[in-house]
């Protein structure tokens, strides 16, 4: 269990690097819980949607 919980990790660290919300170079994204990454994770999704506020698909 605990190996998974490392992949699931290492995987948000991984999505975190390539959105630019951390860098490679960051000391604290190795220090983050898991229950953090996934919270900085839902956070750059939610500001940074799609369909969010400006460039969205708007109904006239």
């Amino acid at each position: 269990m605990k190996g998974n919980v490392e992949k699931k990790r290492q995987k948000l660290i991984n999505k975190l690097i390539f959105f630019n919300v951390f860098t490679k170079e960051d000391k604290r994204l190795n220090e983050l819980s898991l229950s953090k990454l996934e919270y900085e994770y839902r956070r750059f999704k939610s500001q940074n949607h799609p369909h969010g506020e400006f460039g969205s698909i708007q109904w006239i």
